[in-house]
């Protein structure tokens, strides 16, 4: 019997739930460390914490829900007081831990988009209704944010599961189980379009801009923290991590592999870089379809037929996916950028200056998006007359 290749046992690990990591944890928030978080004493508070022992973690779940939890509170500690006053030394009791737990884990010890949405959510009540398990400042809309994203990357499991799929048909030489494959794939990439509509909804894009993005923010690519952070009892030099991103999420870097959209320079080595910020796992996932047979050359042997209709239609829907991506981003950056700007200095909604321009991962998010909009057009097939 033909043995499964790498790839797909990895989709079945994670249960083609997408990469959503399965919750059997806590059934709500955390009321000490939403507190916690919320409290104008952090600073003191997270001095006066004991030395947390990493050894004490059942199993990977529970090592998941401790970075979501350490890397929550690290934000809220460095940036407390804005931009304009962050700490530049994270606390031995933070900083000891939190490394630890991201060396078991393989990621970076910062939040990342892994804590902040794949494990930060739990079912309210047997309905399924969603809640947060922690929360930063924000309110309802950090909360939107970050179910509307869980929302996201939940209409993506048909895609991944349609990745699988559409290899094994590569290799089977199955032509209309590609065809199937790719048809799902469309379908799925147009759902992730619809359910990010529903940012509107559920997130106040001025809310977002002045009081959510700084705590999502890193200390690499930042001007208002250029000399990176001091991981106390770690190192005594400071350290350079990017902060939360969409790009950190696996699902467009998987779907861009598969249909062997390359993009620029510049554009590639950012995405590459954020791959380092995924659970490793997912990494792999991605590197597994990178390296599976190319489905962009069988459908150029194929020539005009269904699959390159169907492949094209992938295309479209994802630059039509990333130019509605870059409207959202327009709304909730530019726009309220500029309304924050027009507001007086009294106002408890000051605009942020360090990364006006850039997302919270640290690049030029607008350049950025456009440049990957731009590559999946160029990515479309002309069909020969």
């Amino acid at each position: 019997m033909h043995e499964l290749p790498r790839w797909r046992h990895l989709v079945f690990h994670w249960n083609l739930t997408s990469f959503l990591i399965s919750k059997r944890s806590p059934k709500s928030q955390d009321p000490y460390v939403c507190s916690l978080l919320c409290s104008c004493n952090l600073w003191n508070i997270s001095q006066q914490l004991p030395l947390l022992d990493c050894r004490f973690l059942e199993g990977y779940r529970e090592q998941r829900l401790a970075h979501l939890v350490l890397g929550a509170i690290t934000m809220g500690y460095v940036w407390q007081e804005g931009e304009t006053q962050p700490r530049g030394v994270l606390p031995r009791t933070l900083a000891i831990p939190f490394v630890e737990v991201s060396r078991a884990l393989g990621l970076p010890p910062i939040l990342v988009h892994s804590d902040l949405v794949l494990t930060n959510w739990t079912k309210r009540n047997p309905k399924g209704n969603l809640e947060t398990i922690i929360s930063l400042p924000g309110g309802k809309s950090l909360r939107g944010f970050v179910l509307v994203t869980v929302l996201v990357e939940k209409a993506a499991a048909p895609g991944v599961k349609a990745l699988v799929q559409g290899v094994e048909a590569i290799v089977q030489s199955s032509q209309d189980a590609l065809l199937q494959a790719l048809q799902q794939l469309r379908l799925s990439i147009q759902d992730i379009t619809r359910t990010l509509g529903q940012m509107h909804d559920y997130v106040d894009p001025d809310i977002f801009y002045a009081a959510i993005r700084i705590f999502l923010s890193g200390w690499k690519d930042n001007p208002a923290m250029p000399t990176g952070l001091i991981y106390e009892g770690v190192s005594t030099e400071p350290l350079w991590y990017s902060g939360g991103s969409a790009a950190q999420s696996s699902v467009l870097h998987a779907f861009d592999e598969f249909l062997g959209i390359r993009h620029c320079k510049e554009s590639a080595d950012f995405l590459h870089r954020m791959r380092d910020y995924m659970p490793p796992s997912h990494k792999a996932f991605i590197e597994d379809i990178r390296s599976a047979p190319a489905l962009r050359g069988r459908v150029l042997a194929c020539g005009p037929g269904p699959c390159l209709t169907a492949y094209n239609q992938c295309l479209q829907a994802l630059a039509e996916l990333r130019r509605y991506h870059i409207t959202v981003v327009a709304r909730y950056l530019v726009t309220a950028a500029a309304r924050a700007r027009s507001r007086s200095q009294g106002d408890l909604l000051r605009p942020p200056k360090a990364l006006e321009d850039r997302g919270t991962g640290g690049t030029p998010v607008l350049s950025f998006l456009k440049s990957v909009r731009e590559a999946t057009l160029d990515a479309i097939i002309c069909p020969r007359a």
